[in-house]
């Protein structure tokens, strides 16, 4: 599937605010089922960018400093992509979570692709206790690694009402867990504490999501938003699986993936600070147009 996606991020000052700094992950980085074919960057009123690097996880960062003064700050992200992954399929032969869970623990892989980073807590993700016990239920260490994942992220989608008013950015997992309610970053962060307690290695992944509209209606422009699900690593061979918990789904052809960390903090679309001295609104939107005759 070839893809189109269109990333606008507009911050609307009260005051003119007479400076801004941002680090932008905006740019999908390179990763297996996905090849990018173009990219831009369009910064209105304009300002100086020079790339960064990822200090944790697997992202594609620009630092951009905006040093007129400006009541509104657009940041346009630009990419097409060609997305080709099978959805995955448990084996007889899938490596145990007891397997997965040896063979992250030997790994000698030190890169940001490896294993290691993603087996502990990380400051958005700490390990909860009721967390941990309720994810256990699916976590059988003799399960197979894949049949346990999906397993686990159908049920959070059961379970769990998808609520935007329920939490907000900085929503600790445990609160969204014990209110059984929130949106895709608190149903990633609830899966990945689980799957660490379990002493397995879980990534945090920030990207698209392809949404089809209902039967007769046109696809709407700028509806989209940005998505986020889990990779769990099943060993060497098998690598790192995508899990979808907020559709119970697996990622596969539908799936852009732009970054890859512990944790939200890790890969943020956009942070920063501006100096000023009133209020600021963001509003955001995003576009995933499928390209082919078929989408």
């Amino acid at each position: 599937m070839r893809y189109a996606i269109r990333h606008i991020t507009r911050f609307d000052y009260a005051v003119p605010a007479a400076f801004a700094r941002c680090n932008l992950r905006l740019k999908p980085i390179l990763w297996s089922g996905q090849q990018l074919v173009d990219y831009r960057l369009r910064v209105e009123p304009g300002g100086r960018t020079a790339p960064s690097r990822a200090p944790a996880g697997l992202a594609n960062i620009v630092r951009l400093i905006v040093e007129q003064r400006t009541s509104t700050l657009t940041i346009e992200s630009s990419a097409e992509l060609i997305v080709e992954r099978p959805v995955p399929v448990p084996a007889p032969d899938d490596p145990t979570l007891r397997d997965v869970a040896r063979l992250a623990l030997d790994s000698r892989d030190p890169s940001p692709g490896g294993p290691a980073a993603y087996l502990y807590p990380s400051p958005h993700i700490p390990l909860d206790r009721d967390i941990a016990d309720w994810c256990a239920d699916d976590l059988d260490p003799d399960r197979g690694a894949l049949d346990a994942a999906i397993a686990l992220a159908r049920r959070i989608q059961r379970d769990f009402d998808f609520d935007p008013a329920a939490t907000l950015v900085d929503t600790p997992p445990a609160q969204a867990f014990a209110r059984r309610g929130g949106v895709c970053q608190d149903f990633a962060q609830i899966m990945i504490s689980g799957l660490r307690a379990a002493g397995l290695p879980a990534a945090y992944v920030s990207g698209y999501l392809r949404t089809l509209p209902p039967p007769g209606q046109e696809r709407l422009v700028g509806a989209d938003a940005t998505h986020a699900w889990v990779l769990l690593w099943c060993g060497p061979d098998r690598g790192w699986v995508g899990v979808d918990p907020t559709n119970g789904i697996w990622m596969a052809e539908d799936h852009i993936v732009v970054a890859i960390g512990r944790d939200y903090g890790d890969i943020a679309p956009i942070d920063g600070v501006s100096l000023g001295s009133g209020a600021q609104e963001m509003h955001v939107s995003v576009d995933v147009e499928p390209l082919d005759n078929d989408g």
